[in-house]
């Protein structure tokens, strides 16, 4: 995957999708068979190679886990606002 800058519509992205369901975005994983196509896939690329589709697969898969991973961050932080919040 090509480096990229971590830009401001990463963090905007990530946070319109915690701030719909914050608990719904901590509780998601990816189902066993997607997790078994990612392992395939990075197994793959380190010893055989991948096919220009593989590859663009794995470029999309490793930037919705950098997503998804944002997102589950700042779901965090919406929680933990709200915990906060009504403690007060």
């Amino acid at each position: 995957m090509s480096a990229r800058n971590l830009d401001k519509a990463d963090y905007e992205i990530a946070d319109f999708i915690a701030a719909n369901n914050p608990s719904g975005v901590l509780a998601f994983h990816p189902s066993a068979e997607t997790k078994d196509r990612l392992a395939g896939l990075i197994s793959r690329e380190k010893t055989t190679g991948l096919s220009p589709d593989e590859e663009s697969e794995l470029d999309l898969c490793m930037l919705v886990e950098h997503l998804m991973r944002l997102a589950k961050a700042r779901a965090r932080s919406y929680l933990s606002h709200e915990k906060r919040s009504l403690e007060v």
